[in-house]
Order: C-alpha cells, then sequence, then structure tokens
C-alpha cells in the first residue's frame, strides 16, 4: 500500500491508541469536505465543514472506527431546479486492519464476495473511503426544494409555484382534426359559393 500523507485532514495517526484491544481514543472536530463528496444531482461542495464525532477502538484485528459524520449538501431540486440545501447525517463504521492480519482478510473477504479491505499504513488511517462510502447513500435520490414542489409546467418550463393557476389549452391531436368543423365559416368561404 502506498504511503499516506499524515496532514490531510482526514488521516489519522493512531500512535496514541496502541495495539492493546479494548483501548479506546474519541475525536470531535470539524474538517473539510473532499472533492467530489456526492452525485451530480446533490452533493457536500469541497471545502464546506463537516463535522465528525468518532470513537476509534483497537481491537485484535486492527482499529475500529465508529462515529457519526454531518454536513450540508446542495443541488437542485428534481422538480423546479431551484437551488436546494439539504443537512446530511450519515454513520459509519469500519474496520481497519494491521498490515500483518490484512491478508488474512483479504482470503477471508475473497471468500465471502465482502467489501475490500482497510488497512492501517503503519500508524496512520485514511478514513475518507469510509466516509465517502457512509455519506454518498445518505443524500436523497431525488432531492426537491419542498414536499409539496409543482415543479415546471411540461408545455412551457414555467415555474408553476409562482403561478398556481397556470395551464394551457391542450387538444388531444386525435381530436384536432375535428376542430374545424366546429367552428362557423368565415366570410370568405362564403362568397365562393
Amino acid at each position: 500500500m502506498n504511503r499516506l500523507d499524515p496532514r490531510l485532514p482526514l488521516v489519522f495517526d493512531i500512535k496514541d491508541l496502541g495495539r492493546r484491544p479494548g483501548s479506546m481514543v474519541t475525536r470531535t472536530l470539524s474538517v473539510e469536505a473532499p472533492e467530489d463528496l456526492g452525485t451530480d444531482v446533490i452533493a457536500i461542495p469541497a471545502g464546506q465543514p463537516l463535522e465528525l464525532d468518532l470513537r476509534m477502538e483497537s481491537v485484535v484485528e486492527g482499529v475500529l472506527v465508529t462515529g457519526s459524520v454531518r454536513g450540508a449538501a446542495t443541488g437542485a431540486c428534481v422538480r423546479c431546479l431551484d437551488a436546494v440545501t439539504v443537512p446530511v447525517t450519515a454513520h459509519l463504521q469500519d474496520l481497519f486492519v494491521y498490515a500483518d492480519r490484512a491478508e488474512h482478510h483479504q482470503e477471508v473477504g475473497a471468500e465471502d464476495d465482502e467489501d475490500e479491505v482497510r488497512e492501517l499504513v503503519g500508524d496512520l488511517l485514511d478514513l475518507e473511503p469510509s466516509l465517502r462510502d457512509a455519506v454518498v447513500p445518505a443524500l436523497p435520490f431525488q432531492p426537491v426544494c419542498r414536499e409539496d414542489c409543482p415543479g415546471l409546467c411540461s408545455e412551457c418550463g414555467a415555474h408553476l409555484a409562482q403561478d398556481p393557476t397556470h395551464h394551457h389549452e391542450v387538444i388531444d391531436p386525435r381530436w384536432a382534426a375535428l376542430q374545424g368543423i366546429a367552428q362557423p365559416p368565415s366570410g370568405n368561404e362564403e362568397k365562393r359559393n
């Protein structure tokens, strides 16, 4: 595995935790969101604050990290395309295995077809992949500005929330040919006869 930069906001040094099972460290901190934390529809913008409440616990296999992430995602309402900001709370739990135990976990993972094994790099763990795995599924699939958003007019694109009485006279194309029969003949047609 490649080296980690301990200066990155989501890379944690666990030297103070030690390898004795049962020892625990809690951390509450605010970090900047990494790039591309979300989908094309809604995401937490890079650099926005993320509030982390973490518990890092030493276990036999490595370090078990549990906690919560809070932030604000921005995007567009899927009905009217107005800007929308949604509070996001996600819970994470991930095991980071010691390098000497990673091979065993990879063999077990291959048999069970489980997620990839997260491995400690020396005394450092990178929380960014776990954070992504927790936050992205917690984002709303179809964000709306409000639950009763009427959206846009399918004919002209008018914002229906601004004009609730907006409508168009739409004639069924199957009956459009009969529309001329119902109208009285104009003066030009009478002169021809």
